[in-house]
């Protein structure tokens, strides 16, 4: 209790935002959907988000640099806010894809700023738990807040006036905190080349990871709806995976800290590859058989990200993981963007399922890839490995993630040495 009172106010101030996130990322698809917006416009509401995100991730510490974490929140609250109730007022997909957009810039500025918090309060011998309620809280927070569509009606305004009341009041908790302000957020610039001669299968396998988790977390609503689930069969579709996932994590991270990770990547991914196959040939209609194989898909894809991340760290100079892992986060962005899209577009012109072709297609380049380069590199010994750290979904981390999760850089602003491409240029 020591150690939790202290960050109260921080976990309940990120609490209120992700519950208005987890509102506010169904509402818009299932809305959406039901006024007759095609497949391949609600695939542009993951890309903007991805774009907005990767985005908040650059900018955001420059802005708190200037005006401080407080206020800097509030701006990212506030406008959060405005962007769901203005998705109410123009009910069309050219004004929700930016408006989108200016949602995971504030989600992931938000963030940010809270988990910073988080790691300057955390001691050394308690960081590891704190993470973990951070985690734990959040995953409770997002489920919570796609569940409570099933309580309502879609069709009217309440879910988008619910999701801005609680971004609004996410604001009180870290206005009143007496908690002293942190230090600036972590800075990360993307050098792919260092990342590349680093660990060539994390560069490629985060990339088609950004592009499958992406497309199914944007479309998976969508689909559900189009397949006649109702909606509160469709809240539980798209919540039952990530709570998979989280859940999973625990025996494959055990697996990958004793044996190759890239072997433990192929066979999950093959495992996904397989729920993919089965959604395309089966084409299940049954609640019970879709919730069974999403479970299945969740548990598989939201697993992968962190194998991905300790891979890359096992292969990384010291000191420099979160150098490597806000890299990756980047470049997990790119692929999130590209990844809605080519969902959407498949959906659009081959039907609900078109959404797995587009996973199984990621998935399959991702084990043919890790297979290559098995062959093409020793593994790394046992001795010389890092401990496996469950994460959240690559869509839910931002760099001050990894610095609260590894305990590295203490918030001091990270620029790997000899980069000469700028987060900008490289998101661009």
């Amino acid at each position: 209790m020591k150690q939790f009172l202290p960050i109260s106010a921080l976990l309940f101030g990120s609490a209120l935002l992700i519950f208005a996130g987890g509102i506010n990322a169904l509402i818009l698809p299932i809305r959406g959907s039901a006024e007759g917006f095609t497949a391949a416009s609600l695939g542009l509401l993951g890309t903007g988000w991805a774009v907005g995100y990767v985005l908040g991730c650059i900018l955001c510490p420059r802005l708190v640099g200037r005006v401080g974490h407080i206020r800097s929140f509030g701006v990212m609250a506030a406008l959060a806010a405005v962007s769901v109730l203005l998705s109410l007022l123009f009910i069309t997909p050219w004004v929700w894809v930016p408006l989108r957009g200016l949602c995971g810039f504030c989600f992931a500025g938000a963030a940010m700023i809270v988990e910073s918090w988080l790691s300057e309060r955390a001691a050394p011998e308690s960081r590891g738990r704190i993470f973990g309620i951070y985690t734990m809280v959040n995953l409770l927070a997002s489920t919570m807040g796609q569940m409570s569509l099933a309580l309502g009606d879609s069709s009217g305004f309440t879910f988008f006036v619910l999701a801005a009341i609680f971004y609004c009041l996410a604001l009180i908790p870290l206005s009143i905190s007496s908690s002293a302000t942190p230090k600036p957020l972590v800075s990360v610039k993307l050098d792919p080349a260092a990342l590349w001669r680093n660990s060539p299968v994390a560069v490629v396998a985060v990339f088609c990871v950004g592009i499958s988790n992406s497309a199914f977390g944007t479309l998976s609503a969508v689909y559900a709806d189009r397949i006649g689930l109702t909606l509160g069969t469709v809240a539980l579709f798209a919540s039952l995976p990530v709570l998979a996932g989280a859940i999973s994590q625990v025996p494959i991270g055990m697996a990958s800290d004793r044996l190759d990770r890239r072997k433990v990547l192929v066979v999950v991914a093959i495992a996904a590859l397989g729920a993919d196959l089965a959604f395309i040939l089966m084409q299940p209609e049954g609640l019970l058989i879709n919730l069974a194989l999403a479970s299945a898909f969740g548990a598989t894809v939201y697993a992968m990200y962190p194998i991905i991340v300790a891979h890359a760290n096992d292969h990384a100079p010291p000191g420099t993981g979160i150098q490597v892992s806000g890299g990756l986060l980047m470049i997990f962005g790119a692929g999130s963007i590209i990844g809605p899209s080519l969902a959407g577009f498949g959906m659009t012109n081959f039907g609900s399922f078109g959404l797995f072709a587009t996973t199984l297609v990621a998935h399959a380049l991702l084990i043919g890839f890790a297979l290559l380069r098995i062959r093409a590199r020793a593994p790394v010994t046992e001795a010389e490995k890092g401990n496996f750290v469950a994460t959240p979904a690559g869509r839910g981390s931002t760099p001050e993630t990894a610095a609260l999760a590894l305990g590295e850089g203490e918030n001091a602003p990270v620029e790997p040495a000899g980069s000469d491409v700028s987060p900008e240029s490289a998101s661009g």
